[in-house]
This record gives structure tokens, sequence and C-alpha cells, in this order.
């Protein structure tokens, strides 16, 4: 599988395209909205075609995304290890405290200074917070494309409502004419006199004349309505399309967003660990040092250590506080989760199950 940072780059690169490719779709449904509808049949083909490739990209640039923020996951779920490892001493250290304690504790201490926990979590928040502006530029993108397909629709429904008016008035004006046409040639079947025909043949010529022009007009008239009520459907569809793209936009950000907080409570929850395991440490040595020294010393051990318990009862509430937040965290946590996973549920089950590159 391809690195973190290359993801985010591959990310990147299917964000702008998805965008390019939304933009056209907006560019053309919008030039509909202010063209003539009776000429826009072929433009509103490009704009269905290009509506297929916009959810083909869709899929796999959020494909690409959905597999990066299981990678990120991952990544997370080794800190507890890396933490783990970090509390207890290594063999080393363990083997030269048999001989010297302090140079062992010194080690140690070093050895977590110098731990790079710290900088592969920050790196870890900074590839969260890079995929969580690019969503979030994507989700705006969506939002602002969707507010203007929604007017460009209002604006084209009012003209299919004045296409159909005009529509319906046309038919109405020409089935007004067929009673006449059938009396013109009536009467003209039953006239004998050359002079009575001629004029009523000229009647029925003027009357066909004016017959054949509403017939045309509403061919024109129909046309129009059915290039409207295309238009109108291809705006519904690309609505609904952005709908369920800025849906799934939000479940990733929310994931996202919740694993960041989720990550930093995990962080200084482990850090304060150490720094207790730490602690008591300092704290067993003390008391040996207690034992050895005189009474006076002892004296003065047992007001150190009632300031220590003091300052153990501050921090003991003080986590009761951070364990109240952070089960908050995790509950958050869990039902991005169950979002993220209901979504994505082929991705989820591919990470799982380690499938890549199977067909």
């Amino acid at each position: 599988m391809a690195s973190l940072d290359q993801q985010i780059t591959d990310s990147q690169k299917q964000v702008a395209v998805t965008q390019d490719k939304i933009a056209q779709v907006g560019t053309t449904l919008d030039r509909l909205a202010r063209a003539d509808a009776a000429a826009a049949a072929p433009a509103l083909d490009i704009a269905n075609a290009t509506l297929a490739e916009v959810h083909k990209h869709s899929e796999a640039m959020n494909a690409n995304i959905a597999e990066l923020i299981m990678g990120l996951d991952d990544v997370t779920a080794g800190f507890s290890k890396d933490f783990e490892q970090m509390r207890s001493k290594t063999g080393w250290e363990s083997l030269v405290g048999i001989f010297a304690r302090g140079k062992s504790e010194a080690m140690r201490q070093e050895r977590l200074r110098t731990a790079s926990i710290d900088d592969k979590l920050q790196d870890l928040i900074s590839k969260s917070d890079v995929i969580t502006r690019l969503l979030q530029g994507q989700l705006d993108v969506l939002n602002d494309q969707k507010a203007k397909v929604e007017a460009n629709l209002s604006q084209t429904l009012a003209e299919r409502e004045e296409a159909v008016a005009t529509l319906e008035s046309l038919r109405e004006r020409i089935r007004a004419m067929d009673p006449q046409l059938i009396d013109l040639e009536n009467r003209i079947a039953a006239t004998t006199d050359p002079s009575d025909r001629t004029r009523l043949e000229t009647e029925l010529a003027n009357a066909n004349k004016d017959h054949n022009a509403l017939v045309q007009d509403e061919q024109v008239a129909l046309a129009r309505s059915q290039t409207l009520e295309r238009y109108i459907e291809a705006g519904k569809t690309w609505v609904d399309s952005l709908q369920n793209q800025a849906a799934t936009q939000m479940v990733l950000i929310n994931k996202l967003q919740t694993d960041t907080r989720q990550r930093v409570v995990l962080y200084d929850a482990l850090t304060k660990s150490l720094k207790t395991a730490q602690q008591q440490d300092v704290a067993h040595r003390i008391n040996e040092i207690g034992v050895k020294t005189d009474q006076e010393a002892q004296t003065a051990m047992a007001g150190i250590g009632a300031a220590t318990n003091d300052r153990m009862a501050d921090m003991l509430e003080a986590h009761g506080e951070h364990m109240v937040f952070a089960r908050k965290v995790l509950e958050e946590k869990a039902r991005a989760d169950e979002r993220f996973a209901r979504r994505f549920a082929e991705i989820v089950e591919k990470h799982d199950k380690n499938l890549y590159g199977g067909q």
C-alpha cells in the first residue's frame, strides 16, 4: 500500500479533477438556464455525460480518502504499544540498574526525552487537518453548486409553466378552428356556383394557412416544453447528486474531526501515564533514601509526603474530570465510526481482510 503522504497527494489530485468536472456540469446547466431551451438539447446531453464522470471520480476520490482515514486509524492504534514500551525499562536499562540504579534511571529519562511519539502524533494530527481542509473545500464547492443549480431550476420551472400555458393556448385556438375548416369544406362541396366556390376556396386556403401556422407554433412550443422538462429532470438529478456527495463529505469530515479529538485525548492520557510511572519510580527511590536517613530527615520527608499527597489528590480529581471528557470523546468516536463503516462498508471490509490488489 502507498504511504499516507502519497495517499494524501493522490486524494488532492482526485479532488481537483472532481471539482473540475463539477464546475463543467454547473457551467453547462447554468448556460442552459439562460439560453434558448429549444436549442439546448446537445448541451444537455453533454451535461449528463459529464455528470456520469463526476460520479465515477467522486467514488474514486472518496474511496481513496476512506482508505487513508483507516490508515490513520492503524497508525493511532500503534501508539498504545509504543507508549507501553516506553513505560517499562528496557532489558539493558534493567541490567544497568542492578549495578547502578541512578545510571539506569538517567538512561530511561533520556530515552523518554528523545522519544518520537509526540512527533508522530503531531504529524498524524497534521495529516488529519490537511485531509479535513481538503474535504471541507470539496463540501464548500458542492454547496455552492447546489445553490446555483437550485436557483436555475426555479427559473426553469417558471419558464416551463409559461411554455405549457402557451402550448395549451395554441392547442385551444387550433381546436377552435376545426369546425370552421369543416364548415368551409362542406360548403365548397355543396356549392355549384363557380363564383361562390372560388370565394369559399380562397377562404379555406387562408384558414388552412392560419391553421398551419398555429400547428407550427404548437410544434415549436412543444419542443421548448420538452427540452425544459429534460433540463428540469437533469437539474433535479444534479441537485440530488450534490446532496448525496455533500452527505458523504460530512461523514468523512465528522469521522476525521472526532478521530483528531480522540488522538489528542489518547496522547494526553498516555503522556500522563508515562509521567505517573516515572513519578512512582522516583517516589520509591525517595522512600528508600528516607529509610536510611535520621529522624530529622524522616520528619522532613513526612512533610514532603503530605504535600505529595495533596498534589496526588488534585491529580486524581483532575483525572476524574479527564476520564469523563475522554469517555465522551470515545462515545462520539464510536458513533462516527459507525456512520463511516455503514457508508463505506466495502472499503472497511477490504481493509480489515487485507484484500488490496484483489479483484
